[in-house]
């Protein structure tokens, strides 16, 4: 079969002249972009470009002496972490310490049919001493979670996430395959609660697409964009794009950063969807085209029809939120779901 990426468009590559310039364009932008070489002055691109035991010789000197989680799959699976046929994971996932997780690394780095390890998303300040330090970008006035991920070739199925996102390559190569939001019901999702790391994931095996069994792919891979980073490397992925991710090298590290641009007290919207999943999608058709309407009418669409008859003072959590209005209603709802 003829590889079905190898047209798709690459994504768009910008320069940044210092932080400032990458702040504006970090504001401004609506679609991916590339920044190539973002990081190539980092001490750990720079360990990696001399070997891939120097990079983790680089990380093993900053790390805690603490158990890193770290997911393992079955040799052959061409690196791919997904679920099995019976809907489980293919992979493993166990506490370790971080020199002997790389020392397995090492000893099999060069078997074709080694098993994926991967490290994913590991909090860069709380498992480290120093290394977020020398090896950061300056995002300004956000303050992102700044996460480190390692491992071997490794497959993760197509997702999004709800912050924005700079995924920066410090060791390695990593091919992004990207598409739109909207672009959710083409890629065939799996489950929303049982994930392979907590979002809801692509059912489709990008190496092996089965068109007859996911047609609608064809139409995805017509919006799809793809970006090759090699180390030093960084890509802006925002909020919600889907994005596919492959470990390209026998050793692979990315460091990325993400940050919401709404309130940190603000609810997260996927507990919403659950909560409507509950609540609303198995009710009578009439009474869900009722709750259809209640939605639009409170949280979709124009925001001062539902309070205008109300006076100011007494809109509660009508009015726009606040850290406080927030809370009460937190409070509230989880007093309603202990019932």
């Amino acid at each position: 079969m003829a590889d079905p990426f190898a047209a798709l468009p690459r994504v768009a590559e910008v320069t940044v002249a210092d932080a400032a310039d990458l702040d504006v364009r970090l504001r401004d932008a609506d679609a991916p972009f590339v920044v190539r070489g973002l990081v190539a002055d980092w001490p750990l691109a720079q360990a990696g470009r001399r070997s891939a035991q120097g990079a983790r010789d680089y990380i093993l000197a900053h790390r805690r002496d603490v158990p890193f989680t770290v997911s393992v799959g079955a040799g052959g699976s061409d690196g791919r972490l997904f679920y099995d046929a019976a809907m489980g994971m293919n992979f493993a996932t166990v506490q370790s310490r971080l020199d002997e997780v790389f020392a397995h690394i090492a000893a099999n780095e060069a078997a074709a049919d080694a098993r994926p390890i991967y490290l994913a998303s590991i909090d860069m300040r709380g498992f480290f001493d120093g290394l977020h330090e020398a090896n950061h970008v300056d995002l300004g006035d956000r303050d992102p979670l700044a996460s480190i991920w390692m491992g071997t070739r490794t497959r993760i199925a197509a997702h999004n996430d709800v912050p924005d996102n700079l995924a920066c390559v410090a060791v390695g190569q990593r091919r992004f395959t990207l598409f739109p939001r909207d672009q959710f019901r083409n890629l065939y999702l799996g489950p929303i609660d049982n994930t392979p790391a907590g979002r809801a994931v692509s059912m489709v095996d990008f190496h092996a697409p089965d068109f007859t069994a996911f047609p609608r792919f064809r139409d995805a891979l017509d919006h799809a964009q793809v970006a090759e980073l090699d180390a030093g490397d960084a890509l802006y992925i925002p909020a919600m794009w889907w994005h596919h991710v492959e470990g390209l090298a026998a050793f692979n590290v990315l460091v990325n950063y993400w940050w919401r641009t709404t309130p940190r007290w603000l609810g997260q919207p996927q507990d919403a969807l659950h909560h409507a999943i509950l609540a609303v999608r198995d009710l009578p058709d009439d009474q869900k085209r009722h709750w259809r309407d209640m939605f639009d009418y409170y949280v979709f669409g124009d925001g001062g029809a539902p309070t205008a008859h109300i006076p100011a003072a007494a809109r509660s959590v009508l009015a726009p939120l606040t850290p406080e209005s927030a809370g009460r209603l937190r409070a509230f709802l989880l007093r309603a779901l202990s019932r």
